[in-house]
């Protein structure tokens, strides 16, 4: 299970949306008035305040070029300025961001009295710093553009004007929709020409995700036409364009079953694989760890051993019970297995599923608060959705959250229908998200864990790091949730501990380990299928559906499966070392909240930030 962050994408999908609007020469302004402020200090405003007000200011010229740069983003944050804008992604384009992203670092690192600026400025500056290092990397090195025709997909930005009711009346988005379909033929052309001997694993994810975003120009954007009441030539007009981009896109979906075809008949294409020297440097931009990916996939292979230890125990005590009788098994793996597998018989049915989720969210509010874990608000909603066809092909369940800038913008907890799977295979999945694990899975999801999380960071006063957050913190937070929803409690049976909940937990969180064993054995080590799956279903206790699918989302990413454990382990020896340092005065919800109001910063940025306030608190 995954996240979807509009506003937060991994580098690889953000260089694929880059549009440009703007001119060679950098915008004046700001920077100017920067260095005439910070040489001319009055009284009124010392030194300290100038270089603070002069930082925001550069922060917001940077986000005015930035939403045109990026208009699809800027859509998915609540800014619609450049909502009708859909450029095609040519290699002039790609040119010109390289140009972007060099003038900005530079314009940022000349920034007059840097030294002034507060410690959370100090720490947006490094993250600003960070994006747009990574962003010149993914341009020239990565090149993820010429051999991922998955980023290639214009279905997200209409679904967002078609969805902002809070922002125009509907003819009005019409109107931006209308204007974006006219530039959706050059977008595919130009896509097909950027491809260079693309992945197989990446081309037929393309041709799948492409075959769901039709939906949008067949239904969607028709039966809002209809909707909308508009007079009947512009009416007509609007869906004349709307015909013209979805046979654009059509064609797009034949010339990549073309290429496929092709490269399948002469055994040819990229490797989906990265390799140790991409996979290293984009860890180090988008994880923004303590340590490096080894150091990462050292740390899992430890946990995964102490884990196995923890659920031996537990399965032991379980046993006797379950299999009245019955000789335990000699090998603790086989043992653990068998009751993880006897357990799984209970689980929702598949017509039955989503009403399951559904039902579970307002129990984990009320959770929360009793247990007085966070504070939460209860005026903004969060609604349960099959996930649109067009982001199927990754991840079973997600988060699509609104982005800062959209204030009364709907959570949406997307679940995919399971009617995709054979009987069988919705047995399977089933037993994987059983009666504990789906708990689990609405705790990370929903409550306490992204949904709330990201209501956190849309609240922080720093615009970079709601707008530039980093993906490990938030995958992090979503695991940390799930083991403070355990600490505290949840699914223990008459004030006891639950072993079930207990050992389901556990298989849970040897998932998040597992994720980054398998990152980084698919990506650095060249694993191929049998031994991925023997990690998952031998090792992790995967049921055979979770299993196989899993190897398929570690081949069409890298690096994301990192984040999970990369962010919890840190959360965790965080919350570890203040307990140690503050003592009786720890508290566990004053902890959250703080963390939480550092927006989604790299929990390296909030550890340093928050160890050096409670020593600096010290009597």
């Amino acid at each position: 299970m995954t996240s979807n962050f509009p506003v937060r994408p991994p580098l690889r999908t953000l260089v694929a949306c880059l549009v440009l609007a703007f001119s060679a020469a950098a915008p004046a302004g700001a920077a100017e008035a920067a260095e005439a402020a910070a040489k001319a200090p009055s009284a009124a405003h010392p030194p300290a305040a100038v270089a603070h007000q002069a930082f925001e200011r550069e922060v917001d010229a940077f986000l005015k070029d930035y939403w045109r740069l990026v208009p699809e983003m800027a859509v998915a944050a609540g800014q619609y300025a450049a909502a009708a804008q859909l450029p095609a992604p040519t290699e002039a384009l790609r040119q010109a961001q390289l140009a972007f992203a060099e003038r900005w670092l530079k314009r940022l690192q000349a920034l007059p009295a840097k030294l002034a600026l507060d410690a959370g400025q100090r720490s947006d500056l490094a993250l600003l710093d960070n994006h747009l290092r990574g962003l010149q990397w993914s341009l020239s090195e990565l090149r993820s553009d010429q051999w991922n025709p998955s980023e290639y997909n214009v279905a997200n930005g209409f679904s967002e004007l078609l969805s902002k009711e809070d922002f125009a009346p509907l003819p009005k988005r019409l109107a931006l929709v209308e204007r974006r379909l006219q530039q959706v033929p050059a977008y595919y052309r130009a896509a097909l020409a950027k491809l260079k001997e693309p992945s197989p694993m990446h081309l037929r994810l393309a041709i799948r995700q492409s075959e769901g975003a039709l939906d949008t120009f067949r239904s969607s954007i028709p039966e809002a036409a209809a909707k909308a009441k508009l007079a009947p030539a512009r009416q007509a007009a609007l869906l004349r364009h709307n015909a013209a981009a979805q046979r654009s896109l059509e064609q797009f979906i034949a010339e990549l079953k073309a290429l496929d075809a092709r490269q399948t008949a002469a055994g040819s294409g990229r490797d989906f694989r990265l390799g140790r020297a991409l996979f290293e440097k984009s860890f180090g931009y988008e994880i923004q760890a303590s340590v490096d990916a080894d150091g990462l996939y050292q740390r899992a292979l430890a946990e995964k051993a102490a884990l196995h230890q923890k659920m031996g125990a537990l399965a032991l005590g379980l046993w006797p019970q379950l299999f009245p009788g019955v000789a335990v098994p000699t090998e603790r793996l086989d043992l653990i297995a068998r009751v993880i597998d006897k357990l799984s018989e209970r689980h929702a049915t598949p017509e039955g599923f989503v009403d399951e989720i559904k039902a579970q969210i307002p129990a984990l509010s009320a959770w929360v608060t009793a247990h007085d874990l966070l504070t939460l608000d209860p005026s903004r909603p969060l609604l349960v959705r099959e996930t649109p066809a067009y982001m199927r092909g990754v991840a079973g369940a997600s988060i699509s959250a609104p982005g800062p800038l959209d204030p009364k913008g709907m959570t949406y907890y997307n679940v995919d229908p399971l009617d995709k799977y054979s009987p069988a295979e919705a047995e399977s999945f089933l037993r994987e998200y059983n009666h504990w694990t789906l708990q689990v899975l609405s705790i990370h999801e929903a409550v306490p864990g992204h949904y709330v999380q990201l209501l956190y960071s849309n609240k922080s006063s720093s615009k970079v790091k709601s707008l530039f957050g980093n993906g490990a913190m938030i995958e992090g937070w979503a695991v940390y949730a799930e083991r403070m929803m355990m600490e505290s409690g949840w699914g223990s049976v008459n004030g006891q501990p639950s072993p079930e909940m207990g050992l389901m937990y556990a298989k849970w969180n040897l998932r998040v380990v597992c994720n980054a064993i398998l990152d980084y054995q698919t990506h650095v080590l060249g694993q191929g299928e049998a031994e991925a799956i023997q990690l998952l279903e031998r090792e992790a206790f995967q049921a055979k559906t979770e299993a196989k699918e899993k190897w398929h989302r570690s081949q069409v990413s890298a690096v994301q499966l990192s984040s999970y454990f990369a962010g919890f382990s840190e959360i965790l020896a965080l919350r570890e070392q203040l307990k140690a340092a503050q003592g009786p005065a720890f508290k566990l919800k004053a902890f959250h909240e703080n963390f939480l109001s550092y927006g989604s910063a790299p929990v390296k940025v909030v550890s340093e930030a928050m160890l050096k306030a409670a020593k600096a608190a010290k009597p």
